[in-house]
């Protein structure tokens, strides 16, 4: 068998991707230059030199020579709805770009415009190199409207979850941020019955699966979160959450509880695997403690925690006490683009700046959050270029100044390789993306039609 990884020797393939420089994340064998990857219905079946795969017979070979291959990028924190809102809030902080900008944005955007927007940053998310995402979704949340989201993402060719935004009733704490009390229309009763029922839609295992997703630690009623939380594991499916991106959050919820948010979450038993909680910005040691010891997911979004500006995730303390990390661009509100190549050299280059030290990250630490680790996140059988694992994966154009010369494959991706060279996009082994356009869906319809809605939506509430 020489050097070639594979679960079962195939002698045929669908979908043989040739000669390129590969990029595992397979610990033994990180990088394979002018090597081959093999793809069977939606799974990869063999990876190695391409001298050592030629003998397969393949429905469709693609000449990868001059290309980089590797695993497809997961985004565990996305808002795709938010995409019509692109460049505006502007300059405001964490809480007042909440009651000023976004949540009037998200009471008022109807469910055809959330629709719009969430085609567009499907798209956008494909185009760049995102085989799976997970999108907090709130705004319009109703049945039809959430399963609709999920139906786009799934159009477009995506993999993942839709969180279900739940909010609530009006608590006072969302009152005392100044949020407006039309964003919080439904009662918790009405809350979790919508949430089951989208589940029993979109059940786990889908290929675009729905999670409770509790709006926000400090402002979502405890009960109601905690109850999402149960939802969530009668299903056996994962929930999603906020938690303490503005430095004010912990303060606030302990003056409201008398206890800090992620204790919480411990001493009520709703830490685990199965929870995935985006930012987690500004923790304590007891808390850092509480979400690795119970092997937590949580999001580190490098861009936005600058745009708006939060702060500093405590990534190095968190992987070291055991919490799964992965990455996320955080909507085009406060993120801008889906990019998550952008995001990794961000996150390198935040801890170095913030330490001071050169050693505080690597692009092999980013490139591993930013595929295995989101993969471990949402529970998926992804991230790395092996065989068995999900044919998710993503190449991209070399022959191009910015990315010439490539000595080091993984530092050219982390700090040179843009989204917008990604050329190819293949998802459970269907190619999504082809000569950088969706296959599956007319990216120019999109376009257009975001932008019509765009328009309607932000004249009408006077944000621009």
């Amino acid at each position: 068998m020489g050097s070639v990884s594979r679960a079962i020797r195939p002698e045929h393939c669908d979908l043989l991707l040739e000669a390129g420089t590969l990029v595992t994340l397979d610990p033994s064998r990180p990088v394979i230059e002018s090597g081959s990857v093999a793809i069977e219905g939606e799974r990869i079946v063999a990876v190695g030199p391409k001298d050592e795969l030629s003998v397969l017979s393949a429905d469709r070979t693609i000449s990868c020579r001059g290309r980089l291959v590797m695993p497809g990028l997961v985004d565990c924190h996305n808002h795709l709805f938010q995409s019509l809102g692109r460049t505006l809030g502007e300059g405001l902080p964490g809480w007042e770009w909440l009651s000023r900008f976004m949540w009037p944005y998200a009471a008022e955007i109807t469910p055809e415009e959330t629709k719009a927007a969430v085609y567009l940053g499907a798209v956008e998310a494909a185009l760049a190199g995102t085989t799976s995402l997970l999108d907090h979704h709130y705004g319009r949340t109703g049945y039809h409207t959430t399963l609709a989201v999920a139906n786009a993402i799934e159009e477009v060719g995506l993999r993942g979850v839709v969180a279900r935004g739940v909010a609530g009733g009006y608590t006072a704490l969302a009152e005392r941020q100044g949020l407006p009390s039309k964003a919080f229309p439904l009662t918790e009763t009405e809350e979790l019955d919508i949430t089951e029922a989208c589940i029993g839609a979109r059940p786990p295992g889908s290929r675009v699966a729905i999670w409770p997703g509790p709006i926000n630690t400090v402002y979502t009623d405890q009960n109601l979160l905690a109850s999402s939380v149960r939802l969530a594991r009668s299903y056996g499916t994962r929930w999603h959450t906020h938690l303490s991106a503005p430095r004010s959050d912990p303060d606030v919820y302990q003056e409201e509880y008398g206890v800090r948010p992620a204790i919480w979450l411990q001493n009520e038993g709703l830490l685990g695997p199965d929870a995935v909680l985006a930012h987690a910005t500004w923790l304590d040691e007891a808390e850092i403690e509480a979400i690795g010891s119970t092997r937590t997911a949580v999001v580190h979004c490098p861009m936005s925690n600058q745009y708006v500006p939060y702060g500093v995730m405590p990534m190095r303390r968190l992987l070291d006490a055991g919490a799964t990390v992965g990455l996320g661009t955080d909507g085009s509100t406060c993120g801008h683009r889906q990019d998550l190549f952008e995001n990794m050299k961000m996150l390198v280059l935040m801890h170095r700046l913030a330490d001071l030290d050169p050693g505080a990250s690597s692009a092999a630490e980013a490139l591993h959050i930013a595929t295995v680790g989101g993969a471990e996140a949402l529970g998926l059988d992804a991230g790395r270029l092996v065989p068995g694992g999900l044919a998710d994966v993503i190449v991209l154009d070399t022959n191009r100044a910015h990315l010439t010369p490539v000595h080091d494959p993984r530092s050219a991706l982390v700090y040179a390789a843009r989204g917008s060279d990604v050329i190819m996009n293949i998802v459970g082994g269907r190619v999504i993306v082809e000569d950088g356009r969706c296959t599956r869906i007319d990216q120019d319809e999109v376009i257009s039609e975001a932008l019509g809605r765009s328009r309607d939506l932000i004249s009408r509430i006077g944000l621009a």
